[in-house]
């Protein structure tokens, strides 16, 4: 019994000194260099504002007390800036990249642009879940989703390409919702102002957490009508808008919903390239989902009304896009379909 003690004991001595062996050489490694996290957008953007605010807390979680720099790196939705931190970035947990979350995707798509490949990246983990909603202007004679799928909808679009006109098919292929796609906006904006002046009737994939910070008073005064929510999950506070998962019968449709909606349950996702040394992704890993429950770093977020509740482990964020890449053969040539639609 005793020899028996005497050896667990050792066992769990080296488990010890191992783990404190590995702090010392992340920290040792990490000690008076930078980290460099490139974000896909322009500066202001709500990917580029939540990743600065992670920048301003990460330091204190990640060993070594280095600096941590946000850089911009837009172009091609994103796209560019996946395809230099994979394949040029420094392979030492140094360069990381925070993307838009329909870019892991792209390869799913078949974008021969994208030269990644998404199951391989290291995903660090993502600030919060996102849920989409259908919205129309206030007086659009529709009430439902049943009563748009009688009456139709006009919708505005950045492209016939882009994420809202892609979503607006893939309203129209579950819920037969009749759609036109206006498509050439040059942002959400531009088309929210040509809601306004009844140009088009509304928009298929705001960002609810987005809505409620830049239109509070849309929502208040009761000025754009919700008549669908989809994502990874239903948000509390929308519990009388109905939730694509909790709609939809047709196995088929809600596999197609389950995985064209998979971006947005990645919200923010951000990542390090393959071929880093795998303590450092560890400690990066565990550095970000510390910041993630940091009181300092939430009250920062609530400061600037930014939804920093959900936040997604990089767990999550690997489990969600090895999901979608398995998906049967019949599902992904529907969507493949459904994304080419209008090119």
């Amino acid at each position: 019994m005793t020899r028996l003690f005497a050896a667990a004991v050792s066992v769990f001595v080296l488990v010890l000194s191992s783990d404190s062996g590995r702090a010392d050489n992340v920290a040792d490694f990490y000690r008076g260099k930078s980290v460099t996290i490139s974000v896909g957008t322009e500066p202001g953007n709500s990917y580029d504002i939540y990743t600065r605010t992670l920048a301003r807390h990460l330091s204190r979680h990640l060993p070594g007390n280095r600096n941590i720099i946000v850089q911009n790196a837009p172009g091609a939705g994103g796209l560019n800036n996946a395809n230099s931190i994979y394949n040029v970035a420094s392979k030492d947990g140094l360069s990381l990249g925070q993307v838009q979350n329909t870019v892991p995707f792209e390869p799913f798509y078949g974008n021969a642009n994208a030269r990644f490949d998404a199951t391989k990246m290291n995903w660090l983990g993502s600030p919060g879940k996102e849920t989409a909603v259908l919205l129309i202007w206030h007086t659009v004679p529709v009430n439902s989703l049943a009563e748009a799928k009688s009456h139709g909808l006009v919708l505005g679009a950045t492209g016939a390409a882009s994420t809202p006109a892609f979503y607006g098919r893939v309203i129209n292929a579950v819920f037969g919702v009749p759609i036109k796609l206006i498509a050439g906006y040059k942002s959400q904006n531009e088309s929210f102002l040509a809601m306004e002046r009844g140009e088009n009737d509304g928009y298929s994939s705001t960002f609810w957490s987005s809505l409620k910070l830049t239109k509070p008073d849309w929502i208040a005064k009761h000025k754009v009508k919700l008549l669908l929510q989809y994502g990874g999950e239903a948000a509390p506070d929308l519990k009388d808008v109905p939730f694509a998962m909790d709609v939809l019968r047709d196995h088929a449709d809600r596999d197609l919903m389950q995985i064209a909606s998979a971006p947005l349950a990645l919200g923010r996702p951000l990542f390090a390239p393959p071929g880093v040394p795998g303590e450092r992704v560890t400690a990066l890993r565990e550095a970000i989902a510390a910041t993630y429950r940091d009181p300092e770093y939430l009250a920062d977020c609530s400061q600037q009304r930014l939804e920093c509740t959900t936040s997604a482990l990089a767990s999550d964020l690997a489990r969600l896009i090895e999901n979608a890449y398995a998906a049967p053969v019949a599902v992904r040539e529907r969507l493949q379909k459904i994304n080419r639609s209008d090119r």
